[in-house]
């Protein structure tokens, strides 16, 4: 499973990435430092791993894994290719839920794409491009079936009313608001509409922030049209926990006191990106491993034994609970 991390330039995207992965890609303070997306993968906390581990005296412990890929700054304009964007855009098309970072302090030395600093601006422009470029996508497809669904194919027929039903909500802004059937889902999976992929913001605040984070008018304003988009907020201060990253368990508990917090910001991105996902954890434990496999909720047992082996889901029999 695969998260896209996206946003305008210079928000703080690679930095996210750098400090998720343990990776070093370039981060620099002007727009397009990343063109192709950078890929990393982030093991998942789970408790339940060590408990299991000493109960099976298991010599190894293998977490479950989220892919995380930093993807290029947008722009206004980026459906029109502004930007490299149709190439950016194309990206996101292939990830399975989107982290949406978001700039929430004032700093002069950072460069800006917007002439002020204005999340909700800067929110509304990456979701415009983003519903613009799915409204692309839809009215080549309406246009292509338009006169074949005259011809009384009732396929084309209900699949022109469902895009034509899409178009009406993106059009009007109020995507959030449809509702569809997993059947319709069914028909426009294909499409991968950006729309649709699940998300939540990360809210990049300053350090001296984190005290009262209450005090921040910018992060206000992101909490408050998140809720009404009914989608979660993080808010973090991305270089200290860049900083916090690098630390040791040990040193890291007494940073992390000293700002009345009891886990890092990274932490709970992981794990609300995993329930983002969809996602849940099944173990097979032994003396030689512990591992914890992801897998998406409502599998059957068979089809999770293929998440290790082919050959489990096919020799499968029955599970005992």
């Amino acid at each position: 499973m695969k998260i896209g991390i996206i946003g305008l330039p210079n928000v703080g995207k690679s930095t996210l990435f750098n400090a998720l992965t343990k990776l070093q890609v370039l981060e620099a303070n002007y727009p397009f430092a990343t063109i192709e997306p950078n890929v990393g993968t982030v093991e998942v906390i789970d408790p339940r791993l060590k408990v299991l581990s000493k109960i099976f005296h298991s010599k190894k412990t293998i977490a479950a894994l989220i892919e995380f890929r930093d993807i290029a700054g947008l722009v206004a304009g980026a459906s029109q290719g502004e930007g490299l964007g149709n190439q950016f855009l194309s990206h996101i098309r292939h990830v399975d839920a989107i982290c949406h970072v978001v700039k929430c302090f004032e700093d002069p030395n950072i460069a800006h794409v917007v002439d002020k600093s204005d999340p909700l601006e800067e929110i509304k422009i990456i979701e415009t491009e983003l519903a613009l470029s799915d409204l692309e996508q839809i009215e080549k497809r309406l246009q292509k079936i338009a006169k074949q669904k005259k011809k009384g194919d009732k396929d084309l027929i209900i699949e022109h009313a469902l895009l034509t039903k899409i178009k009406n909500h993106l059009t009007n802004e109020i995507a959030e608001k449809l509702v569809l059937s997993d059947e319709e889902l069914k028909m426009v999976k294909n499409f991968n509409l950006l729309f649709l992929k699940p998300s939540l913001y990360l809210a990049n605040i300053k350090e001296r922030d984190l005290i009262n984070i209450n005090a921040n008018p910018f992060l206000q304003k992101v909490l408050a049209y998140a809720q009404q988009k009914g989608k979660k907020v993080i808010p973090l201060c991305l270089q200290l926990e860049k900083e916090l990253s690098f630390l040791k368990t040990q040193d890291k508990a007494i940073f992390l006191q000293d700002y009345g917090l009891t886990q890092t910001a990274f932490t709970r991105l992981i794990q609300e990106s995993y329930q983002l996902l969809g996602l849940q954890t099944y173990f097979t434990a032994g003396p030689q491993e512990v591992h914890a496999w992801a897998f998406t909720k409502g599998l059957k047992a068979p089809e999770c034994a293929k998440i290790i082996h082919t050959d489990f889901q096919k020799g499968s029999i029955k599970a005992e609970v």
